[in-house]
C-alpha cells in the first residue's frame, strides 16, 4: 500500500475487484440471458418471457425477487441490509419496438443491469451485508408506454438514494439530452355516406384527419430547432366505398422542458381544432403518455467517467450537432425524483437506434465487452457510495439533485 493509500481505498479498490471478477465469471451466463431476449422480442406490458428469465436468473443469484411489482411484467430484486446504509437502484429496461425488435438495445440495458447487480451483491455479501442494499429494478414498457411512472407512483423509488442505467448506442454521450415528451391521440367523428351514391351527405373524417397532419407539416417551419414533432394516422376509414365518419391520428411532441412542450402542444391543438372547422367534424384530443426531460446528476457522472475510463470509455468529443439530443425516456420522470444518471455507450459505428441495422448490432458479439464494461462501472460506482466513506460523496450527491430540482418546475402534464 503507498504512502497516500488510506485504508478505505484500499478496502474499496479490493471490493471492486471483487465485484468484477464476479462479472468476468458471468459473462458467459449474461450473454445468454441478454440473447435470450434479444431472440424473443416483446413490446409494451407484454414482456412476460424478458420477465421470467430475468427474474430467475436474479432469484437462482440468490436475490430476494418480487416478481409482477407493480405491474405484471415489471420486477424489484433486492440484496442486503434494509435496516442501515444506501439502496443504490440499477434500472434494467427489456421491451422491444413493433415490428424491429430490439432497435433500442433493451436486452443490453438489462444485460448492464443485472451485472451491476451480481457484482455489488457478491461485495455486499463478502462484508456482511452491513453497508447498505443493491435494488435491481425491472421497469418495462419504456418505449412510450412510461413503466417507470407507474413504479414512481406506487412509492418504487421512495427508498432509493440514487437510481442509475446505461443505454447503448453509436457514441459515447455522458450527458445525454432527453427531451420533454408528450403523446396525444386526436379523434375526428364525422358522418359516414355512401360514397358514390350521395357523397355530399357526407363529413368526412379522414379529410379533417390529412388536413390536421397537412397543418402540422405547415407548422415546422416555425418550430425551434429543438422541438420535435411525429405523427401517424392510425384510422382512415374502414372503406373505400363510405365516406370516413372516424378518423384518428397519434402524434408524438417533444421539447427541452415542460414550457417549450406546452407552447407546442397549444400549436398542435390548434392545428386539430382548424381541421374540424374547415371540414365540418368534431374533435377530440386525449394524453395517452408523457415522459420529463432529464436531469443528469454531474455528482454521479463524475464517478461514471472515472471508472469507466479505467475500464477503456471515453467520451465521444466534438459530436455532430443535435447528437445529444437523443429522444426521450421514462428515467427522465425518475430524475426529478432521485438523483439519476443515464450515459450512453458505444457497440457499433454507424447504426442509430430505432433502426433494423442497430437491431443486429444490439445482438451481436462485438456489443458484449462494452456491455459488461458498462455493468462493471455501475458496480463500481454503487461500491463507492455503499461503502462508509462514500457517505460525503452521497451528501454533495443529494444536495445537487435538491439544488436543480427545486429550480425546475415538475413535470405535471
Amino acid at each position: 500500500m503507498s504512502s497516500n493509500s488510506s485504508p478505505n481505498s484500499a478496502d474499496v479498490k479490493n471490493l471492486i475487484e471483487l465485484a468484477e471478477s464476479k462479472i468476468d465469471s458471468s459473462a458467459e451466463r449474461l450473454n445468454d440471458l441478454s440473447l435470450d431476449i434479444w431472440n424473443h422480442p416483446e413490446t409494451n406490458f407484454k414482456e412476460s418471457h424478458a420477465h421470467k428469465v430475468l427474474t430467475d436468473f436474479l432469484e437462482n443469484e440468490g436475490f430476494m425477487v418480487e416478481r409482477h411489482f407493480v405491474l405484471e411484467t415489471a420486477f424489484r430484486a433486492t440484496f442486503g441490509c434494509d435496516d442501515t446504509g444506501p439502496n443504490i437502484c440499477i434500472m434494467c429496461e427489456y421491451d422491444a419496438l413493433p415490428g424491429i425488435g430490439h432497435a433500442c438495445g433493451h436486452n443490453l440495458i438489462a444485460e448492464a443491469g443485472v451485472a451491476a447487480g451480481i457484482g455489488v451483491k457478491a461485495t455486499l455479501q463478502a462484508r456482511g451485508n452491513k453497508y447498505g442494499k443493491v435494488t435491481v429494478l425491472g421497469t418495462p414498457a419504456e418505449e412510450g408506454g412510461g413503466g417507470k411512472k407507474f413504479l414512481i407512483d406506487a412509492g418504487a423509488f421512495d427508498d432509493v438514494t440514487v437510481a442509475m442505467m446505461v443505454h447503448p448506442s453509436k457514441y459515447n454521450i455522458l450527458r445525454p439530452i432527453y427531451l420533454s415528451m408528450a403523446i396525444l391521440v386526436i379523434k375526428y367523428d364525422g358522418y359516414a355516406a355512401h360514397a358514390a351514391a350521395v357523397p355530399w351527405e357526407g363529413v368526412n373524417a379522414l379529410d379533417a384527419a390529412v388536413m390536421c397532419y397537412n397543418a402540422i407539416y405547415a407548422m415546422r417551419q416555425q418550430m425551434k430547432p429543438t422541438w420535435r414533432i411525429h405523427t401517424i394516422i392510425t384510422n382512415g376509414g374502414a372503406a373505400v366505398n363510405v365516406i370516413p365518419d372516424k378518423a384518428e391520428l397519434t402524434c408524438n411532441i417533444r421539447a427541452l422542458d415542460e414550457a417549450d412542450l406546452n407552447i407546442l402542444k397549444k400549436k398542435l391543438i390548434a392545428c386539430a381544432e382548424g381541421a374540424a372547422a374547415t371540414s365540418g367534424c368534431k374533435v377530440e384530443w386525449e394524453q395517452s403518455s408523457s415522459f420529463a426531460s432529464l436531469i443528469s446528476n454531474n455528482q454521479l457522472i463524475s464517478l461514471y467517467e472515472k471508472h469507466a475510463k479505467n475500464l477503456g470509455w471515453s467520451c465521444d468529443l466534438n459530436l455532430p450537432a443535435g447528437t445529444k439530443m437523443t429522444g426521450s425516456s421514462d428515467v427522465g420522470n425518475v430524475s426529478y425524483v432521485v438523483p439519476t444518471i443515464h450515459p450512453e455507450y458505444k457497440i457499433c459505428d454507424g447504426a442509430s437506434y430505432h433502426t433494423p441495422d442497430f437491431t443486429a448490432q444490439t445482438g451481436a458479439c462485438r456489443a458484449q465487452a462494452p456491455t459488461l464494461n458498462q455493468g462493471k462501472t455501475l458496480a463500481f460506482i454503487a461500491i463507492e457510495l455503499l461503502h462508509p466513506s462514500g457517505q460525503e460523496t452521497l451528501d454533495k450527491i443529494r444536495q445537487e439533485f435538491e439544488e436543480k430540482v427545486n429550480t425546475l418546475s415538475p413535470p405535471k402534464y
